[in-house]
């Protein structure tokens, strides 16, 4: 509360200038008794923090039953576009945009209830807090991204005075980087790019340190300024990595169908040693998404990679080598379908350090994926020994090469199965008969016009060689025993003589 002579001095400032001040006006609003300030609302400093830190709770309980509801819609939305053909699912970008304006909207809605007149740094967090994606997603983000800075800064320690140079350095590029958001991802990943050469040639040329210390510190720059920008730069909204996740999605789901013989992929899945290879291969290969360092991604393709060779190696009882090895990566990916695919490998090759991706293992890998990715692209029925006809077949889903043969399982599946293959069998057959009837009917019908068209020319070549000629109709002759004899010129009949004697 304000103190006696406070008091003494406002009421003599307000006789001065005629204004009569009630001591009443002064309290705050809440009743507590202490004196509240104008700026505030009329709050005292302590009603004003309590109903500052109520609205804040209500409005992050706002934001996670929000945060619940999206996620419900957006598994339903996933679920009916699983039945029905042609709908598509929210992506997660359309999820994000729209809890960001709901969360935008709650914020600005707060910022009306304490007036722009409340204190300037809880202003700044307010906006700040709304520019935030959801409140779980910046939890998440902030968690991690402490323990990671906390990490780094126990690192650096151990190399003193080079460590607090490479600590100003991570912070000068930290604050260019955030004045530079409008960027393209190109330039973006060119400064970080430069980045990292600088660091390694401040290292070893100013200060020294050997090559294998320098590798360390530079994967702890990597990993430190890479989990604080990840959000900003991975998948940005800028360039078309979302438009090509989704196509190379859609086309491994296509390819469902693809088996390891079609590929000449050397393991054998029956082998239970050999199928818990291919798991964990998969698993490491899908889990590549879940981490924010470039660096880390590249250990699960490496990890993913290291079990597809001993998968190889259980299977032939031998070291595998690099044409073995590539068919079976394929297979992994087709079968696996990484999620945002894409992005992680442009992600990779923008913002990782360039010496992993140049050198050692990671880098060979790295470029495998690569190229296995480029072939699912570019898939087609030569390159699995198909005929463009089971090829469009398998595509359109009309056939399927993975169907077992009813005779070849085992006495106790169930016979619900059983008669599913043996009507399988036969739709099979009756699509086969049906193909072949329409086949026929349209050479048929081919040949009928072929016969008429031929029939038809060589008519008109015996009428331009033959043409014929109608002459115009004769007068009819008189008859002899007619009367009109005038003009026919005869001579005249015999007369019968008579002879007298």
């Amino acid at each position: 509360p304000f103190s006696s002579s406070s008091r003494r001095k406002m009421n003599l400032k307000s006789e001065r200038r005629g204004i009569h001040v009630d001591q009443s006006e002064l309290l705050c609003k809440k009743g507590c008794g202490y004196y509240g300030n104008p700026a505030w609302q009329g709050f005292c400093s302590k009603c004003w923090r309590e109903e500052y830190h109520k609205a804040r709770q209500k409005q992050i309980q706002e934001d996670w039953e929000l945060a619940e509801r999206l996620q419900r819609e957006e598994e339903e939305a996933y679920a009916s576009s699983q039945s029905t053909q042609g709908a598509q699912s929210l992506t997660f970008s359309k999820f994000e945009e729209k809890k960001t304006n709901e969360k935008t909207r709650k914020v600005t809605t707060v910022k009306k209830f304490f007036t722009a007149s409340s204190r300037a740094g809880a202003k700044k967090a307010e906006i700040q807090e709304a520019k935030a994606p959801s409140p779980s997603i910046h939890r998440q983000a902030s968690i991690e991204t402490d323990r990671v800075s906390k990490e780094f800064i126990e690192f650096i320690r151990t190399y003193q005075k080079p460590g607090q140079d490479i600590y100003k350095q991570c912070k000068l590029f930290l604050d260019t980087m955030s004045h530079k958001r409008e960027l393209s991802i190109e330039e973006q990943s060119e400064c970080a790019q430069d980045f990292y050469q600088n660091v390694a040639d401040r290292l070893q040329t100013r200060w020294k340190v050997p090559p294998e210390k320098v590798e360390k510190a530079m994967d702890e720059v990597e990993k430190y300024i890479m989990t604080r920008q990840y959000k900003y730069v991975f998948c940005p909204e800028t360039t078309d990595d979302e438009k090509k996740d989704l196509a190379v999605q859609k086309r491994i789901r296509a390819l469902h169908w693809v088996t390891p013989q079609m590929l000449c992929v050397p393991v054998s899945e029956e082998i239970p040693e050999v199928s818990d290879m291919v798991v964990k291969a998969i698993t490491d290969i899908i889990e590549m998404d879940s981490k924010r360092v470039p660096r880390d991604k590249l250990a699960c393709i490496t990890k993913c990679s290291k079990h597809i060779f001993n998968a190889i190696k259980i299977t032939k009882n031998e070291p595998a080598s690099a044409d073995d090895f590539l068919p079976t990566l394929i297979y992994i990916v087709l079968k696996g379908n990484p999620p945002r695919l894409q992005s992680n490998i442009q992600y990779i090759t923008r913002f990782c350090n360039p010496s992993r991706l140049m050198t050692g293992e990671d880098g060979y890998y790295f470029t495998n994926l690569c190229c296995a990715v480029a072939f699912i692209e570019k898939l087609d029925a030569q390159s699995l020994n198909l005929s463009q006809e089971d090829f469009d077949r398998f595509m359109t889903g009309q056939t399927s090469p993975k169907k077992q043969e009813s005779d070849s399982f085992s006495p106790d599946v169930c016979l619900g199965v059983k008669q599913m293959c043996k009507s399988l069998d036969l739709l099979s057959q009756l699509n086969e008969r049906q193909e072949r009837i329409v086949s026929e009917a349209k050479k048929l019908e081919k040949d009928l016009i072929d016969w008429t068209d031929g029939i038809t020319k060589e008519v008109e070549e015996i009428v331009e060689k033959y043409p014929l000629e109608i002459k115009p109709k004769s007068q009819a002759l008189a008859a002899i025993d007619s009367e009109n004899v005038e003009n026919d010129k005869l001579p005249p009949p015999l007369q019968p003589q008579v002879y007298a004697g």
